[in-house]
């Protein structure tokens, strides 16, 4: 099933979502959820571009989307209706609150005539419901003014759709006496408002179905599961490699959608030696947390694309200095300010080449929500083990939506322990023992890592060429030279693993992706295999260097599909590097694929 609720901004639609999908992850289903939200604070009331959504995909089998289509649309107002209408397939249920459709509403996002009155809906199964003035009427008892009932009726509505899907309802109400513990009259009249919604699905006619979603219990492997965003996801990712390294871990970090919810995770836990610094602005950030690397620390900055670009001297400093630093990059629509609250993969060649000069920097994208932990430890371990700032690469789509993630076991989380260096590491002509900063590891081409303060392990930084082992400013062109192709030899040599192939059928064309893309891509290629084609499949989390197999893989294939949100960057690269004629399949409209949309894409190229 997939259910969509929509209104204004200050309906409450991201939590009346987020609260659905909670009770559906604990009675076991898969799910898949998009938050859609306005990127104003509080647009106005009642217009198109004021209309939050927040859909979610939920099933008793293994799902990887948020959905294509809604099969339920809970449209708060005439506004969510109209913006979300064109969405929804014919025969899908729409519950609209009658109460908001007022003729100057209406009027308000172009609706000539009421909609729910002009035939217009006759396709679709309409269920006209009161919302505002029945949890007015449950809530009479309370002392509460008219508006703050009215504030209310998200939480009917959430009932209403609790009871149709046999959701669970004791999480829900131990959430809002939790949420508004100091006022316990309004958990309350939540509360109240809740169960008279669902008592209203109970015993209205209008009705007369409800239906069961079973769990998913084939889908997962045997564990603990929690529904998770990508954010949160990523903040545990850090935390955890922070523990796995044995350092503490410092975010320096600047307010930025859709990339704040990391800073404010990782605040909550100083219990664990996470240190966070809210910067005065994006250079300042990354500033603090290479001192903080500089300093021993497993540092951090996060950020989206806007961010990067004023962090890039300084990612060019870290690249100089060698030192391990993770940027966070959560990308959102560009370029400039661009679409905040809105998806887009378009940062890679920023990640790549965005620097001054030589400044090769190693890529890690994670693919799915609950993957942004495992890539967070990746990023940690090629940036501890290299000493080399390492991008990471989300979106918005990753960071705001949900899936089930399996707790893992401390004992199957990688060891990232490092060794700082303890003293003198090269002797001169003359015997005398010394510390050379730039002195490498035969096997990674990592320089020591040396923590201020230890004795006898002075040595300079800055951004002026290092001499190739002393560390000295040099100017001498030979020694330039050298530290340029060594420091793109060290990111050239980073052991990755090799890229898997999904090829059941000996398939003549292979899709690849990268990112987010994941889900419709994979959900794509399972429509075309179920219809009897033959598709092959591949996805890449590191993105610099690639995996060495990549270019026999790509080669194997009489074509190679590249679906991105973006106009073709990944593809710039692998034409590039490989001088394979690959295809683009592109779109930058802020919104992820659809898995209709990928199939019918790659149908085409499979006959083409």
């Amino acid at each position: 099933m997939i259910i969509r609720f929509a209104g204004d901004s200050g309906d409450g639609m991201q939590l009346t979502g987020d609260r659905f999908t909670s009770e559906t992850a604990s009675f076991g289903n898969d799910l898949s959820t998009l938050p859609n939200f306005p990127a104003e604070i509080r647009a106005p009331a009642g217009t198109l571009p004021g209309v939050s959504s927040f859909q979610l995909h939920f099933a008793d089998h293994d799902i990887l989307t948020p959905g294509d289509a809604p099969n339920v649309l809970v449209a708060m107002n005439p506004a969510a209706l109209r913006a979300n209408i064109g969405d929804l397939p014919r025969g899908a249920e729409i519950i609209v609150n009658t109460d908001e459709f007022t003729k100057r509403a209406m009027a308000k996002v172009g609706y000539g005539s009421s909609p729910l009155e002009d035939g217009s809906l006759d396709g679709y199964h309409l269920h006209p419901v009161p919302l505002t003035s029945l949890t007015v009427q449950a809530l009479k008892d309370f002392d509460l003014s008219r508006k703050e009932a009215e504030r209310s009726k998200n939480m009917f509505a959430l009932g209403l759709l609790s009871w149709m899907y046999h959701r669970p309802t004791e999480g829900t109400e131990r959430f809002l006496t939790s949420k508004f513990a100091k006022r316990p009259g309004v958990a309350a009249a939540n509360i109240a408002a809740f169960r008279a919604g669902w008592n209203f699905g109970e015993t209205t006619e209008d009705f007369a179905v409800s239906y069961e979603v079973a769990p998913a219990t084939t889908a997962f492997p045997a564990g603990i599961y929690r529904n998770i965003s990508g954010n949160l996801a990523l903040s545990y990712g850090l935390v955890a490699a922070s523990r796995q390294a044995d350092l503490p871990l410092f975010l320096g970090s600047y307010p930025i959608t859709p990339a704040s919810d990391i800073l404010h995770e990782l605040s909550r836990h100083k219990n664990f030696g996470v240190r966070t610094f809210q910067a005065e602005d994006e250079i300042a950030g990354i500033g603090a947390a290479l001192g903080a690397a500089f300093g021993g620390s497993l540092a951090v900055t996060t950020t989206s694309g806007p961010g990067v670009a004023l962090k890039s001297e300084t990612i060019g400093l870290a690249v100089s200095l060698e030192l391990p630093l993770l940027v966070v990059d959560i990308q959102r629509g560009g370029p400039s300010t661009g679409l905040p609250t809105k998806t887009e993969q378009a940062d890679l060649l920023q990640a790549m080449y965005g620097r001054n000069g030589e400044a090769p920097v190693p890529v890690v994208a994670p693919r799915t929500p609950a993957d942004c932990f495992g890539a967070a430890l990746e990023a940690a371990r090629i940036a501890l083990a290299y000493r080399t700032p390492v991008f990471l690469l989300s979106d918005g789509y990753l960071a705001n939506g949900s899936e089930p993630w399996r707790i893992p076991e401390v004992d199957e989380l990688p060891d990232l322990r490092v060794q700082f260096a303890q003293g003198f590491n090269h002797a001169l002509e003359d015997g005398t023992e010394v510390f050379w900063p730039y002195k490498r590891d035969p096997q990674t081409l990592a320089r020591p890592w040396a923590v201020p303060g230890t004795p006898g392990l002075e040595h300079r930084i800055g951004g002026i060429e290092k001499q190739d082992g002393t560390g000295n400013i040099s100017y001498d062109p030979a020694n330039h030279d050298f530290m340029v192709r060594t420091r793109q030899a060290k990111i050239d040599g980073i052991t990755v693993p090799d890229v898997e192939v999904d090829d059941p059928h000996g398939a003549r064309t292979l899709v690849l992706g990268w990112g987010s893309t994941y889900g419709p891509i994979t959900a794509a290629v399972r429509r075309l295999r179920a219809a009897g084609e033959s598709i092959a499949q591949a996805h890449l989390r590191h993105l610099n260097p690639f995996p060495g197999n990549l270019g026999e893989v790509l080669r194997g294939y009489d074509r190679v599909v590249i679906p991105e949100m973006n106009l073709g960057q990944l593809a710039t690269l692998v034409r590039a590097k490989y001088l394979v004629d690959a295809h683009s399949y592109n779109q930058v409209n802020g919104m992820p694929f659809k898995a209709e949309q990928l199939a019918t894409a790659l149908k085409e190229a499979i006959d083409g």
